[in-house]
């Protein structure tokens, strides 16, 4: 199958059909094997049942139901397990994604060698004060952390190579930065395309400040993670160190004040620097055993991938 198309969902009912009709007019003119995979988020409007009798009239819809809202990120992670396609294109459901953009991003991925390939909203159609403000910020705040050069990380339209999904952890509501989790993973071809961006026709935007503050501090989380996720103790251990290294030295001096210096002053608990050096080589000890244990919960969890391997001769341990 060349093409899997999966598009999470919440409460979309008005746009479903429209979207399935449009996506089915393109795989149709460029002759693609594909397929439909509908992931519903507990959505409590009709979007279930559309997407239902959708499935009848072309089995190449398929549909995943959450019982609840679980978040996208779980909804992509799902789609992700669910799909067979070469390449995988994500989308969304409010009609503001264009899959006119699709053969071209398919064709990004299998003849030019990308690995990933986002969209860019070079151009968009919604609030400026609301939404492509604090996108731009967010958008900067990655580049600047990641690394990853995209201007456009929260695009729901993107392209993946089957390795990439197949091999990436999707959690939380790190949706925003699959491309900083497929970089992280040893996917480095990541490209991007100007995509056209329409006006919302249906419903109304879930984005608010709350996704966007949740957005900025799920940053910071993959930031460390892709940093010291496996290494624990070089971030924790050093401060502790170091900390440690600060209370000993100010120990050691009042010591020698005390012993050689000022034998007749004041006690040494009535000294400011006693408390420094006591608290600092507490919190030394404390940052060095969060990072012994670190280290320890890492390699003691199995089930988690530590590397992926690409090629092989004569094992059989890829699966």
């Amino acid at each position: 199958m060349q093409l899997s198309i999966v598009i999470p969902l919440l409460n979309e009912e008005e746009s479903l059909k429209e979207l399935h009709d449009w996506i089915v007019s393109v795989m149709q003119s460029n002759h693609f094997s594909y397929e439909i995979l509908f992931v519903d988020d507990g959505s409590t409007d009709n979007s279930w049942k559309i997407i239902t009798e959708l499935s009848q009239q072309n089995p190449s819809v398929k549909g995943i139901h959450f019982l609840r809202n679980f978040g996208k990120s779980q909804a992509l992670h799902a789609g992700f397990k669910a799909v067979s396609g070469d390449v995988i294109i994500t989308m969304d459901a409010d009609l503001q994604d264009n899959p006119e953009e699709i053969p071209e991003l398919y064709h990004m991925i299998t003849h030019e060698g990308y690995e990933l390939v986002s969209g860019w909203k070079k151009k968009r159609y919604d609030s400026i004060i609301f939404k492509n403000t604090p996108s731009k910020l967010f958008n900067w705040a990655a580049r600047r952390t990641s690394g990853v050069r995209l201007h456009d990380f929260n695009c729901g339209l993107k392209a993946y190579a089957k390795d990439v999904v197949k091999n990436i952890e999707v959690s939380g509501e790190m949706h925003r930065y699959i491309p900083v989790l497929a970089k992280n993973a040893g996917f480095s071809k990541i490209g991007e395309k100007v995509v056209k961006h329409q006006a919302r026709k249906y419903g109304k935007t879930k984005f608010g400040m709350e996704r966007f503050i949740n957005g900025f501090l799920d940053l910071l989380t993959i930031w460390f993670v892709s940093r010291f996720g496996k290494r624990p103790m070089h971030l924790f251990g050093a401060l502790g160190v170091l900390m440690f290294l600060i209370g000993f030295g100010f120990a050691i001096y009042l010591g020698i004040d005390k012993l050689f210096i000022n034998k007749f002053g004041r006690l040494i608990t009535d000294r400011p620097q006693f408390y420094i050096s006591l608290i600092a080589m507490v919190i030394g000890t404390q940052l060095f055993l969060a990072g012994f244990i670190g280290e320890i919960l890492i390699r003691s969890k199995k089930e988690e991938k530590r590397y992926i391997i690409s090629k092989e001769l004569n094992t059989t341990l890829l699966e």
